[in-house]
């Protein structure tokens, strides 16, 4: 049975619960948090990353956000911001920013339900690849430019390039 059948019956239902459903169904590494919030572990090809999403029914809003950390060292911290502008320029399904206190890479997003709209499980997939996604493609870049001289367009060049062909 797919992900959509589960859900085609039932008339009110939970984002969370469409969440964890998706968790079980790709046997993602996941805990329920509380009714309203679920945290997973998705393995990426760099590391992996948490996940949590937790839905807000005072504004509702589904919102994900998917973390790794990060220790630029402080004298990079001009060039990372710099980088961090340059590549939510780039993309429009959520944005990156740099949580310092805590040592976080966060990607952020919010699906908005309003009028008692339902997600989709599509919808909840999508969601969740695209926040790997884009931690995945831009995940070199932030280590350049943390970890080397270079500066934020040549590094982001490293992730908007594409590969042809195997190695």
């Amino acid at each position: 049975m797919s992900i959509s059948e589960n859900f085609l019956h039932s008339d009110d239902i939970h984002p969370i619960d469409m969440v964890e459903t998706l968790a079980e169904h790709q046997a993602w590494e996941f805990d329920r948090v509380g009714e309203d919030q679920i945290a997973m572990a998705v393995e990426g090809q760099w590391r992996t990353y948490s996940l949590t999403l937790a839905w807000s029914p005072a504004d509702e809003t589904l919102r994900l956000i998917c973390t790794f950390e990060m220790e630029p060292p402080e004298a990079r911290l001009p060039e990372f911001h710099r980088l961090l502008n340059r590549i939510n320029d780039l993309v429009w399904t959520g944005s990156f920013t740099y949580w310092h206190e805590q040592r976080l890479m966060v990607w952020r997003y919010g699906l908005l339900l309003t009028g008692g709209q339902c997600a989709g499980p599509e919808q909840v997939s999508r969601m969740v690849s695209s926040a790997v996604q884009c931690a995945e493609r831009f995940y070199p870049a932030f280590q350049l430019v943390a970890w080397s001289d270079q500066p934020a367009e040549e590094a982001l060049q490293v992730a908007i390039a594409e590969a042809y062909g195997r190695a």
